[in-house]
Parts: structure tokens; C-alpha cells; sequence
């Protein structure tokens, strides 16, 4: 059900440079931190997504996704996964045109609305390992 390395490069390289990081906040030491630090370091703009809409990386946050007043490409989700769920409904309603569920996120139910969706997914991966491997 997992992601292949094609969909995996497609996303990293070609899907858009704007990543919607769901769970960033200022918090140094939660692994979305230095992830949105390493998405930077490749072309990517990050928008950090969290409750308390805390700017991070030099860029402004918002509290929800539906907060976001332009278009993001992917959408990174660093949440528990019994909330994953709902995340990735909400990116549908975006009109992102992926997502990816950090380690540890596995919703196999998101997974399949997700794709059926039309929108590319990857579950249970981590950019910032992926980008040295295949991008």
C-alpha cells in the first residue's frame, strides 16, 4: 500500500515547491522542525500548520489548513495518526496535490480516500531520509 520510489521522486521533484507542514511549530526538538529545515534546504517553501499558528523558519503559520490563503502542493503530516485521517480529508478539500504521512503515520483508510481522490500519498516515510536517496 506503500508509496513507490517513482511517486516518492515525483513528489520531491515535481509535484511544487510549497509543503504545508502540518504539526510545526517553534518546538526545536519535534522531528517537524528540522524536517521543514531540510525541505528549505531543498527549494521548498514550508507553511507551518498548527493550532497555534506560530511563525517558524522565517515563514508565517496558520492554525488550520483551510487558514492558508494561497495554494500548497504537498501536505507533510506530523500528528498522531488517529488524526491523520483528518488531515488528509483536509487536503483533499484544499486541492493539494499530495500527501505524505511522516514515520510512524499509518492510516491505511486515509490512504485509499487519499488516492482515490486522485492525489498522490505517501505513509509511514520521511522527506528529509528520501530526498538523499531518490531526489
Amino acid at each position: 500500500m506503500d508509496a513507490d520510489d517513482e511517486t516518492i521522486r515525483r513528489i520531491l521533484n515535481d509535484t511544487g515547491d510549497t509543503w504545508a507542514v502540518v504539526g510545526l511549530s517553534g518546538n526545536r526538538a519535534r522531528a517537524a522542525w528540522g524536517v521543514a529545515r531540510t525541505l528549505q534546504r531543498h527549494g521548498k517553501r514550508i507553511v507551518p500548520v498548527h493550532p497555534k499558528a506560530e511563525t517558524v523558519h522565517g515563514e508565517q503559520g496558520y492554525a488550520s489548513l483551510a487558514d492558508i490563503p494561497f495554494g500548497v502542493d504537498v501536505v507533510d503530516v506530523f500528528v498522531n495518526a488517529e488524526h491523520a485521517g483528518r488531515v488528509a480529508d483536509e487536503a483533499v478539500a484544499v486541492g493539494a496535490r499530495a500527501v505524505w504521512f511522516q514515520l510512524g503515520v499509518v492510516d491505511a483508510e486515509a490512504y485509499a480516500r487519499t488516492r482515490a481522490a486522485g492525489l498522490d500519498m505517501v505513509m509511514d516515510r520521511c522527506p528529509a531520509i528520501e530526498f538523499p536517496r531518490l531526489g
